[in-house]
């Protein structure tokens, strides 16, 4: 017996199936969710203390770029302390914008921004008392006459911005002091030279100087020099340490300058000499040598060698000063003698 079996198909039909979530409370559904409002994110300074007097610059950061822009009001917690502009507005497409902060007194204040209901607040900033002098002091307390000095005046702080003129002055004119010295923003010091002039004796004078209601001075002793020192320069008719022939080759045109020169005592004597071939001399009562005497036997014989248009002028001095007191002898072996043509040049 035989039996057969006839296959059956499977068919999977395809069905699509929709599910509906809803979320309700007390009987109410939810509805989409609204862009969330334009917010301050942060307020932020740049310094942590300003001395009174300055300004300060702060940063306001928005959650987001606004579209078209934001203004965004301003405040500070202690307006006698610190001031800040107000509003201040976040361009179009920008997420902060600077404002600027004025210090008024000493003391704390934070500054505070809002926005849309919702504000933020910046760190504490301290307004420090405006700096004035704190000392002024000098490289040396005694110095010969003739001499140079440094002094330095420093501040309690930081000067602002702009720098802080310091008012300076001497009390005898011994000394050539500046009238003031600047010190940089955001230095506290500064450095000035002070000349002296020769003395007879020792001359005190106080150097002084003042800023912010405030004063400080230093004591300068400028003495007269312990040895006899002879200093000197050359100058000639249109050039340092140049002279020409004048007068038919019997004159030198132009002028030896001893005032520079310090001792012990009062400088009674300058003693000259001055060569090329020859050496002449000449002694002066006085500091200079106007026109110094010479005839052609200075000169060597000419012609000038080949190449050369000028002979090397030698000048030496030595001083004497009223307590017997004798310099050593200073040279000046740069100068330049023109022939000009005379004596057979």
């Amino acid at each position: 017996m035989r039996v057969s079996r006839r296959a059956t198909p499977f068919v999977m039909l395809a069905t699509t199936v929709v599910a509906a979530v809803t979320m309700s409370q007390c009987g109410g559904s939810s509805s989409p969710t609204g862009p969330t409002a334009l917010a301050v994110a942060s307020v932020a300074l740049n310094a942590a203390s300003v001395a009174v007097g300055g300004t300060g610059q702060g940063t306001v950061t928005l959650t987001a770029a606004a579209a078209g822009g934001a203004t965004i009001p301003l405040s500070s917690s202690n307006p006698s302390v610190a001031t800040v502009q107000t509003p201040v507005t976040v361009p179009p497409g920008s997420l902060s914008a600077t404002f600027t902060v004025m210090a008024v007194a000493s003391g704390t204040a934070t500054i505070t921004a809002s926005l849309n209901g919702g504000t933020r607040q910046s760190p504490t900033l301290t307004v420090t008392a405006a700096p004035t002098l704190s000392s002024l002091s000098l490289s040396t307390s005694s110095v010969v006459g003739g001499n140079s000095v440094n002094g330095t005046v420093i501040l309690t702080g930081a000067a602002p911005a702009g720098g802080a003129v310091v008012t300076l002055s001497g009390s005898d004119p011994v000394t050539t002091v500046p009238a003031s010295v600047t010190v940089p923003a955001g230095s506290a010091s500064a450095t000035f030279v002070i000349s002296t002039r020769t003395v007879g004796g020792t001359i005190s004078t106080a150097i002084s100087g003042s800023y912010g209601g405030a004063s400080a001075s230093a004591v300068l002793s400028v003495t007269r020099p312990t040895v006899a020192t002879a200093s000197f320069g050359v100058s000639g008719p249109s050039e340092t340490d140049t002279c020409t022939m004048t007068n038919n080759g019997n004159t030198l045109n132009c002028t030896f300058n001893g005032s520079t020169s310090t001792a012990p005592g009062t400088i009674t004597a300058w003693d000259w000499s001055y060569s090329v071939a020859t050496t002449f001399s000449q002694t002066t009562s006085g500091p200079v040598l106007t026109m110094p005497t010479v005839n052609c036997g200075f000169l060597p014989q000419p012609p000038l060698p080949a190449g050369a248009s000028w002979f090397t002028l030698i000048v030496r001095l030595k001083i004497h000063d009223s307590l017997g007191n004798v310099s050593a002898e200073a040279i000046d072996n740069s100068a330049r003698l023109l022939p000009q043509g005379v004596c057979g040049f």
